[in-house]
């Protein structure tokens, strides 16, 4: 008895958790912005809100500055987990972790710029490499990315769901594919074909036409059957010639 209460109360603590966790995200948002603003105007020698010597406002500007760093990387990991909470039910796991990755990296990214701009830093090269990187990587994996966005496109847009009988009809494809959907990835989605899994890139699979698999007709057509002795297949008997005879 004493471990049931003992579980309940854990689980209640961290129901309380989930629930404070995007208020804490938000506040160190908030108090991110306010200490590069204060820091901005420190750096400048314009003080806030009482006058201070160049030195005090330089201390003030560096320390605003690392606490903009500790705020900004606490609002990016709590907002990237949140959305990963809220995607995780609609667009699955793997599209979920996607999307917190991609607010990681933006996230940090940004957060790192922005202190060193408050530390006086000239991060105009660190910008211009940072975008040829983003471009050169960008080329090399435009095929993965393809998939990456296609399979983004199709988990909001739900032409399918998992469990889904449907038939795929593209020229990329060879034809057509018969199949129920087994699981809708980051770059492929995987088939059920009569006992077989299949594989099928997200881009290939945007492009391709989808709808339900056409039920087979249990009625069989009746077989013709054709009279030797009649011009159509079932027809009537028409009249033969006679042979000539003599004349």
């Amino acid at each position: 008895m004493h471990d049931a209460k003992q579980i309940d109360l854990s689980a209640q603590v961290e129901r309380v958790k989930r629930k404070t966790r995007p208020w804490k995200s938000i506040i160190a948002l908030l108090l991110a912005i306010a200490a590069a603003v204060i820091s901005h105007r420190a750096s400048h020698g314009r003080s806030t809100f009482v006058h201070l010597s160049d030195q005090a406002n330089q201390f003030v500007g560096y320390g605003t500055a690392a606490l903009f760093l500790v705020s900004g990387s606490t609002a990016t990991y709590g907002l990237a987990g949140k959305a990963r909470e809220l995607l995780e039910p609609k667009a699955g796991p793997a599209h979920a972790a996607i999307v917190r990755y991609a607010i990681l990296i933006i996230g940090a990214f940004t957060t790192l710029v922005i202190t060193l701009v408050l530390f006086g830093v000239d991060v105009s090269q660190l910008v211009l490499g940072g975008a040829l990187t983003t471009v050169f990587v960008s080329i090399a994996a435009q095929q993965a990315l393809s998939n990456v966005f296609a399979g983004l496109v199709l988990v909001f847009a739900r032409p399918f769901r998992v469990g889904d009988a449907i038939r795929l009809r593209a020229g990329a494809l060879g034809g057509t594919i018969d199949g129920i959907v087994t699981d809708i990835g980051i770059t492929y989605v995987r088939f059920n074909a009569d006992g077989s899994m299949m594989s099928v890139p997200n881009s290939q699979v945007l492009n391709a036409v989808v709808g339900p698999i056409p039920p087979e007709s249990d009625e069989e057509e009746p077989p013709v059957v054709a009279d030797g002795k009649s011009g159509t297949p079932g027809g009537p008997e028409q009249p033969q010639p006679s042979p000539a005879g003599p004349t």
